[in-house]
């Protein structure tokens, strides 16, 4: 199977999708819209990743545009859709639901919980790494997947094909590090109050890594 990877900025890489998807004998391909303008072909795509940015949905640029163009061509044909962060608000605004400013800006190590539990194996409770400001509304025909304290539409799965996380599974401590090293001023205002320390000195939780492939497996089985 051809996994394509949407990536929108140098610091969120894909971290253990990669890793799912080297180990289930998959061939990935990443893409850098935002620099080079360039997107695979629904026919080209197998299995779509979206990954997070410092960009909105609401941004007029027509690689923007184009991504949900893909998307819209890729949920008529019921291939498998994941999107991260920007990526979850790409499939969502695709679906005609709102992307909006949200009420506190979350950035840092917060728990998220499980609404549903249509995935098998989930935990209900996870220390995920959230990195946004925005929020979805949930999309039509979605199921609510997870929540937090402070913003209850966390995530969303849609059928067996498609699930939108507002928060981060996949990062490594490599990537984590990546990104406070290089995104640190924007911790600041998080209602989380985390240093950037704070959220270096967090251990990546193991399961995590395996969240992100029961998830990756449910919408590719």
């Amino acid at each position: 199977m051809r996994v394509n990877i949407l990536q929108h900025t140098p610091n969120e890489g894909p971290g253990s999708i990669v890793d799912w998807a080297e180990s289930r004998g998959h061939e990935v391909y990443t893409y850098h819209p935002y620099q080079f303008g360039y997107l695979p072909t629904a026919e080209q795509t197998d299995m779509l990743v979206i990954l997070g940015g410092p960009m909105s949905p609401n941004d007029d640029l027509l690689w923007i545009k184009q991504e949900r163009a893909l998307i819209k061509e890729l949920l008529a044909q019921d291939k498998p859709i994941f999107g991260a962060c920007f990526g979850a608000q790409q499939i969502a605004k695709t679906l005609g639901a709102t992307i909006k400013k949200a009420a506190v800006k979350e950035v840092g190590w917060e728990p998220v919980h499980l609404e549903t539990t249509v995935i098998p194996n989930v935990p209900a409770e996870l220390l995920a790494l959230h990195w946004h400001e925005e929020m979805f509304e949930l999309p039509e025909g979605s199921q609510l997947l997870f929540s937090t304290k402070y913003h209850r539409n966390q995530g969303f799965v849609i059928g067996h094909r498609v699930i939108g996380l507002q928060f981060h599974f996949e990062p490594k401590a490599n990537n984590v590090r990546e990104m406070v090293t290089n995104d640190f001023p924007y911790i600041r205002g998080s209602v989380l109050g985390q240093t950037a320390d704070d959220i270096l000195g967090q251990v990546v939780p193991a399961e995590n890594k395996q969240v992100m492939f029961d998830l990756l497996d449910y919408i590719t089985n």
